[in-house]
């Protein structure tokens, strides 16, 4: 008999999986055809493959390609700003907000006292700039792309040169280098200082009539300690201004409140202080420390971000309507509560000050409802982390719940956890799996120990 003849039909396959994987069929379709066309190639390779593993192989891999469709997932990480789970929750807030408009029709670009055409994100630039208490500001739809942009404005013909200390010529995540982005826009990398050390001194012997800007990364995502130094920001301030350039930083995590008073962790400079301290414009994340949706933000000098907002490239990389209402929502929210912003519903910041009582408690309601029988169960005093390349030395106190199952192995146990529904993602060290209770929701704590006792049983 041929060999192609024992490849599985399409139909059969598709009709015995529609119910288990939860895709539409036409897509399961394309997906057993692509794959019956690989096995005919490595059949007429003279590769040999039995009926059974063929049909074994193509619904393992139809069941992967369904569990990477977008999900809920339950972070045990004790990770905050997870950048694989998605960066910071939204507020239910925000979340309320984002299925109003986002089922029906808004004023997105219209006027309604007048009936005329009207002007986006209006109303959230107000509220940015009262937020930052600063002259302007304006948001796109992520945090590099607000660099790019603030760099192509500012940057001329003649006047390219970005002035910027080798201690910070950092890679931002997902590959994207500082000095990559300045050639993107069209910028030419002045390097001053060394590693550990850059002096006052060293920008202004860089300064030329092609000088452009002056530009400072903020090292959020890892840190240089020991024989070090730089210029403090007011003096650079003063030292740009003189020669009359504008001096911007990219802050990365945009904290609104001081770190260290939520938690016992170090102090992340806000945009606020930075501001205040001779910055220009500073450009930071909104799905970070805010706790709002991916989003870019920049703020400063009134002048510099009217300019930004006339480059066409603006146009490019501006917010959509969904963006717009998370992050205007998240931000009237840190306004109406300023007076003490511990107050404000941003699940990112209520993760930080969670008691750990409260964490112990919460574990030792989970773990009294498994079975016993079936692994080592305990509650272990752990270190969480905030994440999402920012404050890489904090660590602080958390809950986990431990265990070391009797009847499977732990890479079993986690992957089971992690097919669930929803998907439950801890962690592994010491031959054992962790649950953060840290960064789980409360309100889905039954789900967490639903969860368990299935993947025990």
């Amino acid at each position: 008999m041929s060999p192609l003849a024992a490849l599985p039909s399409v139909e059969k396959l598709a009709a015995a999986l529609t119910p288990e994987v939860p895709l539409p069929r036409p897509l399961i379709n394309l997906f057993i055809r692509r794959q019956i066309q690989h096995y005919r190639q490595l059949l007429l390779a003279k590769e040999e493959h039995s009926r059974e593993e063929i049909e074994d192989s193509i619904r393992e891999k139809l069941r992967e390609f369904a569990n990477s469709r977008l999900q809920p997932v339950i972070n045990a990480t004790g990770v905050l700003i997870h950048t694989n789970l998605g960066r910071s929750p939204l507020g239910p807030r925000a979340a309320q907000a984002l299925q109003k408009i986002a089922t029906g029709y808004s004023n997105l670009e219209f006027d309604l006292p007048s009936g005329t055409r009207g002007k986006r994100a209006g109303y959230l630039e107000n509220a940015l700039a009262c937020l930052l208490e600063t002259e302007s500001a304006t948001a796109v739809n992520n945090c590099a792309a607000a660099l790019v942009l603030t760099l192509r404005t500012l940057v001329q013909e003649g006047k390219n040169e970005v002035i910027v200390s080798r201690s910070e010529l950092v890679e931002i995540g997902g590959g994207f280098r500082i000095p990559e982005i300045l050639e993107t826009s069209g910028a030419k990398l002045v390097e001053v200082g060394a590693t550990n050390k850059t002096h006052l001194h060293d920008y202004q012997k860089a300064i030329t009539p092609q000088s452009a800007l002056i530009l400072k990364v903020h090292r959020s995502n890892f840190y240089i300690d020991g024989f070090i130094g730089e210029p403090e920001i007011p003096e650079l301030a003063q030292l740009a201004h003189d020669n009359g350039l504008p001096l911007v930083e990219d802050l990365g995590s945009g904290a609104m409140m001081n770190t260290d008073e939520l938690a016992p962790i170090e102090h992340e400079p806000t945009p606020q202080e930075c501001l205040r301290r001779g910055i220009d414009l500073v450009i930071f994340s909104g799905d970070k420390l805010l706790g709002g949706p991916q989003s870019g933000i920049i703020g400063g000098r009134a002048d510099l971000i009217a300019q930004i907002k006339q480059e066409p490239f603006f146009r490019a990389v501006r917010c959509d309507k969904l963006i717009l209402t998370t992050l205007q929502e998240s931000i009237d929210q840190y306004l109406e509560t300023k007076t003490d912003p511990t107050q404000a519903d941003v699940p990112v910041l209520k993760f930080l000050r969670s008691p750990i009582g409260d964490l112990q408690e919460r574990a030792q309601k989970i773990i009294a409802q498994l079975p016993r029988d079936q692994a080592e169960i305990t509650i272990e005093q752990t270190l969480a982390r905030p994440g999402g390349g920012t404050m890489p030395r904090s660590e602080f106190p958390s809950i986990a719940v431990k265990l070391i199952p009797h009847k499977q192995s732990i890479s079993k146990l986690a992957k089971r956890l992690r097919l669930g529904t929803p998907a439950l993602v801890g962690y592994t060290t010491d031959d054992a799996l962790f649950l953060d209770l840290r960064t789980i929701f409360p309100e889905t704590d039954s789900l967490v120990t639903q969860a368990l006792q299935s993947a025990l049983s």
